[in-house]
């Protein structure tokens, strides 16, 4: 088998080793409230988790994904390097705040990690400004759109069960957040996984003619329009491996430091994140699913009182998503100069 063809079937495995720890880092998202509320023990709840990550690769498109393959990065400039490059700077930066155990977006570091390679190979001008408005923008908007349906999903369900007992209301939404931790789930692999789609499209269309003669046609990618069934599976399946594997350093500061959740406040904040990620992934928006479910978890607590959360907790948090993509692109920038003097 070719060298350069084995180069790029490494890349595209590498990507599927980032779905992993995507999953392993962000398990914390899916699974945090409903263990923190008592619902579920730790090992039932990611299994929960990982079904339902998986569940998402059927039936809810691939408008992320074409965003992540030729949205973001002029097609032209996209290589082989770039991605390898790429991912290393986004698994470098998901490793770190995992050690750390701040719950820092996965996405961003990816498209971080993504334009930082880019911009080392061709300067600027590799990237496409208009399409990165709205992930820019939903950097702020994505946890004030799960703050507000927190809240407002909070104020709905208690004016609805203002008048009966407290250990009903708490028998209820036991069993109702089984049900908004798969929708949680659902939207988390359904964004998530888009992304490493996007990059192994791109990938892919990019080596495409290293693949002209290759015998394994499912390998032939020629357009970014269109997602692989294959590549859909693969990337679903690994976050929901990553997901089953568990993140227990960042389930901590999500589910216990931020504020105390009871589990109709649980329901609340996995409604509301759900709900912020199938709107996003429905205009095919990659928003940190980290970010919506922090605001939403924050709006919870702010109807109790506005002490009852932990900003400063908050505010750390609200630091590492403003330096992931700064610092997660120029890791991939060092990585792809690193890259691009092994290669040459």
């Amino acid at each position: 088998m070719d060298g350069a063809v084995v180069f790029v079937l490494a890349i595209v495995l590498v990507a599927f080793v980032f779905d992993f720890i995507n999953g392993f880092h962000d398990s914390a998202n899916s699974i945090a409230t409903v263990v923190s509320t008592r619902v579920l023990p730790p090992f039932a709840a990611v299994v929960w988790a990982a079904f339902f990550n998986f569940v998402a690769a059927f039936g809810f498109g691939t408008a992320v994904a074409k965003t992540m393959g030729k949205g973001l990065i002029h097609v032209e400039f996209i290589d082989p390097q770039v991605i390898l490059a790429g991912l290393a700077g986004a698994i470098a930066w998901d490793l770190i705040t995992w050690y750390y155990g701040i719950p820092s977006s996965s996405s961003h570091a990816l498209m971080g990690g993504y334009a930082g390679a880019a911009i080392a190979k061709a300067g600027i001008g590799a990237l496409i400004p208009g399409g990165w408005i709205k992930p820019i923008a939903f950097i702020f908007l994505s946890p004030l759109v799960g703050f507000a349906f927190g809240l407002l999903m909070m104020v709905a369900v208690g004016w609805t069960f203002r008048r009966a007992h407290p250990r009903q209301v708490d028998t209820w939404f036991r069993r109702l957040q089984l049900v908004s931790a798969a929708a949680y789930s659902l939207g988390h692999g359904t964004n998530d996984a888009q992304k490493t789609m996007g990059i192994v499209v791109g990938l892919l269309f990019s080596a495409q003619v290293l693949f002209a003669d290759f015998p394994l046609r499912f390998l032939h990618v020629t357009s970014v329009d269109h997602i692989p069934m294959w590549v859909i599976l693969w990337a679903h399946a690994a976050i929901a491996l990553g997901t089953l594997a568990g993140g227990w350093r960042i389930v901590k500061t999500m589910g216990q430091r931020i504020t105390k959740l009871k589990p109709y406040g649980g329901f609340c904040a996995e409604s509301a994140g759900a709900m912020s990620l199938f709107i996003a992934s429905h205009f095919g928006i990659p928003v940190s699913t980290t970010h919506t479910i922090t605001g939403a978890i924050s709006g919870v607590g702010a109807t109790q009182r506005i002490s009852s959360v932990r900003w400063g907790v908050a505010g750390r948090i609200v630091w590492a998503w403003i330096l992931t993509i700064p610092l997660s692109a120029v890791i991939a920038a060092v990585a792809y100069l690193i890259v691009h003097a092994v290669m040459h």
